[in-house]
Parts: structure tokens; sequence; C-alpha cells
């Protein structure tokens, strides 16, 4: 079993981004390489040695794009991981876990009815326990809501990381949507680091045909090897442009368009989105998955003429990691396409290198080297 150390090491976010609205000056954002003290457990918790860590887009708005966290800075980020227990509660020392991406207080009237992933007293690991995140060689975390790691037989530990977001978000989303088998979905956004695992996870669940709309041509045509049955390519397209196209490939194959569609939109883009609405119609669901700062026009009493529903998801309750696990480690959910690691020493460059190109075709995780 490996040791307690006594430091821990990690890549903190000293400064994020910032630009001065009156003069316009930008500060640039600088993570830098230190040690922090092993904190005092308290009962519940345990230290957990990072094995991996994902790098998410939410980490990025966080130091790129002025989203604030809830601990300022400096503080480190990373919320995707996956590590070994090595010290705290007994009974998780030695076991292999997945760190849910937020954990529920278990406490308030959300958690009681069952909307925990959306608790109001959540912790998230770079963003709201302390000054703590995954980019680290440990984490201290609270128990109760880790995800055992048993039997994980080819899979490298580092790279389950991504279940911790990437892979339950969109479990999350389908119990949102009241996914049913036989079910007609449309993922916007298909192609990205949440989208190919939206469109996977649908399709393990049951949708009879799944469309995936995104951009990219290499990863769309990848796409159709992970779940989609048909791709669209909204590339110089209005969103009216896109409907028309789904009308045509719906037609052509048989498949009812006019209604009862559930359309998960991914991508947090106004473009996106604006589709999304184009597309939603009678008895539809839009399930909002992604997020951005742009404001879209829409007339609401559509929703009434439609009786359509448009919904926001967040998170995932750490009750759904046990099955997205077991989906990975099954079979029924690809993770080894979609997934290559890099050290943690590259973190500066990695954070560039995303926010620069957009969504990587793997995603990256990152692994401590210090």
């Amino acid at each position: 079993m490996a040791a307690v150390p006594d430091k821990i090491q990690t890549w903190q976010m000293v400064q994020p981004w910032s630009k001065d609205r009156e003069t316009g000056k930008v500060t640039e954002g600088r993570i830098e390489k230190t040690d922090i003290p092993v904190p005092e457990l308290k009962a519940g918790e345990v230290l957990v040695e990072v094995a991996g860590c994902g790098v998410c887009h939410t980490d990025l708005g966080f130091f790129f794009d002025g989203v604030p966290t809830v601990s300022k800075p400096p503080l480190t980020l990373g919320h995707e991981i996956s590590g070994v227990v090595v010290a705290g509660d007994e009974k998780w020392i030695g076991k292999e876990v997945i760190i849910p991406a937020v954990m529920p207080c278990r406490q308030c009237y959300l958690c009681k009815i069952g909307r925990g992933n959306r608790c109001l007293f959540q912790k998230m690991p770079g963003n709201s326990i302390g000054i703590y995140g995954g980019n680290s060689s440990h984490i201290p975390v609270p128990s109760v809501d880790l995800c055992e790691v048993k039997d994980r037989g080819k899979f490298p530990l580092s790279h389950l990381a991504v279940i911790a977001d990437a892979m339950t978000t969109p479990y999350q989303a389908a119990k949102r949507a009241d996914l049913q088998p036989g079910d007609n979905v449309i993922v916007i956004g298909a192609t990205g680091g949440v989208g190919v695992h939206m469109v996977q996870t649908v399709k393990a669940l049951g949708a009879a045909n799944v469309i995936g709309i995104a951009r990219n041509p290499e990863k769309l045509k990848r796409a159709l090897n992970y779940g989609a049955d048909f791709v669209i390519s909204s590339v110089d397209k209005t969103p009216r442009d896109v409907r028309n196209e789904f009308r045509g490939l719906c037609k052509e194959n048989g498949i009812e368009a006019g209604y009862g569609w559930k359309i998960f939109e991914v991508t947090g883009t106004k473009p996106g989105q604006d589709i999304a609405l184009e597309l939603l119609s009678f008895i539809g669901k839009l399930i909002v998955v992604g997020f951005g700062l742009a404001k879209n026009e829409y007339s609401i009493s559509r929703l009434m003429a439609f009786d359509a529903e448009i919904i926001g998801t967040w998170g995932c309750l750490p009750e759904y990691y046990p099955i997205v696990l077991g989906m990975v480690l099954s079979g029924k959910l690809e993770l080894e396409a979609f997934v290559e690691t890099k050290p943690m020493s590259q973190i500066n460059q990695i954070y560039d290198q995303v926010h620069k190109a957009g969504s990587p075709a793997k995603r990256i995780v990152l692994t401590p080297d210090f």
C-alpha cells in the first residue's frame, strides 16, 4: 500500500485569466507547482492518492473564461479523479476508487427528494473542497460517496477518471429525460468530450434511433461506430437547414420526424442551442447538458403549442456511478477509444492547447509525475 505523504504535491491555480472591464487590461492566468500540508482528516474523510485527473472544459472555464470558483484562488483545479485510498476511514484504505465530481450533503430537502445531484451544499473537487483538487498527488475527500473499483481488468485506473464526469453526466441526463427503450434521440455536440458518451449512453439504454449533430467530419464518422445511427454536419448551415436535413433523413429512412424526439444539447454554445430549439417539436424534450454564457431568442409559447419541455441537468448522483462503471467494465460503453494520458507536469501546455483547439479526439487525463 502507498505511504501517506508529508506534503501534497500540487499544480495550483494561483491566478485565473482576467480582463479589467474599464481599462481592458488583461491579467494572465498562472498555474504553478507547489506543495501544501496534508490536512488532518475528519471522521468520514479519506486521503486519496491520485491516479489520474481528466481535463474538463469546466476547469478551463474556471481558468480562462472568468467562471468563478466557490473557493477563491489559490486552489487546485480538477474534479475528474480516480485513485487509491491511503489514509482515513479504515474500511476504505487500499481500495481503488472514483471520486464523484459532485458530492451532495445528504441532509437538505433536495437530497431527500432525490435531487442531490443539484444539492446547494454539494462539494466539488477543484471548486468547493477548500483548496483541494485533482491536479495533485493526493486529495482529501468525504468517503460516503466514493465509487469503489473492483476487477477493473484491462483498464488502467487512471483512465477510469473519465467516469467521474464525462461518462456519468450523460447517464444523469438520460435519467432526467426519462429515456425509455425505443425513444428517438438527437445529440447536438455528439463528438465532444461529453457528447461521445451521451451518444453511447442513450444507445446502450435502448434508444431506437440516435442522430448525432456536430461539426468535425472525422469525429462524426467515428460516432457512427459508437452509438450513432445517423449523423448530420452543422458546418455552414442555419438551424433551419439542419432541421430540413433532419426531416429529409427521417423521411428517407422511414422514421417519424414530427413528434417525440428527445434532444440532448451538449455543446453549451449558442449555435448548438439554436439548433436544438429549432428541432424541438410536439411532445419533445430538450435536455440542456452543456453550459455557456450566451443567450437565445425563443418563443416559449411554442412549448405550450408543442406540449414540449425544456429541462436542465447537472452532474450525476453518486448512486449512479457503480452503474456506469459496470457499463464500462462490461463493454456496454467504450472508454479506451476516447482517452489518453499525459504527464501532469504538462498541465499548462495541455490546458492552453485544449482551450484554443476545443475538444481533442480523446479525453486527456493528467497523471501525477511530481
